[in-house]
């Protein structure tokens, strides 16, 4: 009796363990820096906060956390990929007369119907601020896979999510540096 316990205690821990996903680390837009050149102004990049501050991972149904690389906050990841864009466009300057900082208004991901939604505010220290807004689409697969089940397929949705993490920075920096009154930041 005590040994069907302890099997039944073993199956019960392995089967409700939890995985978790990390976003892959960021990776450059083509577009996004084209945009940035044709503004051609140097700029500095200060602080990025967060209405959920430090946050480094979001649950992703019971599955497990999609999770940051390096356990960087999102607003940090953010920034970063900001800076990484300004740096190969040659706009980064830690002596240009005017600096952004961000604070990113919203986060979160929706794996059942495969998107991503950020809300970013950048402010100049010139005075003038901007905000975006970013719903980025994926594919999360099917529902349930043949001969598989539900488990399955939300492992497979979380992946797929926190693999949309990256492009779904790309098009919010796009929305950002694309956007009609992102070159009066600069000023």
């Amino acid at each position: 009796m005590l040994r069907q316990l302890i099997v039944l205690l073993l199956a019960v821990l392995v089967s409700s363990a939890c995985s978790s996903y990390t976003v892959p680390r960021y990776g450059l837009s083509a577009e996004n820096i084209t945009g940035l050149r044709k503004l051609g102004a140097k700029v500095n990049v200060g602080r990025f906060t967060a209405t959920t501050p430090a946050q480094t991972e979001i649950r992703c149904r019971a599955s497990g956390p999609v999770k940051t690389p390096d356990g960087r906050p999102f607003e940090d990841y953010i920034r970063r990929a900001l800076v990484d864009e300004l740096k190969v466009a040659e706009m980064l300057s830690d002596s240009a007369p005017v600096t952004l900082t961000g604070h990113l208004d919203k986060i979160d991901f929706n794996s059942m119907a495969g998107d991503w939604t950020m809300h970013l505010t950048a402010t100049s220290s010139n005075g003038r601020s901007l905000s975006v807004s970013s719903k980025y689409g994926f594919s999360t697969g099917p529902v349930f896979y043949v001969g598989g089940g539900g488990t399955a397929a939300a492992e497979r949705a979380c992946a797929e999510t926190a693999q949309a993490f990256a492009p779904a920075v790309q098009v919010l920096i796009g929305k950002l540096v694309h956007h009609p009154e992102f070159a009066a930041l600069l000023k």
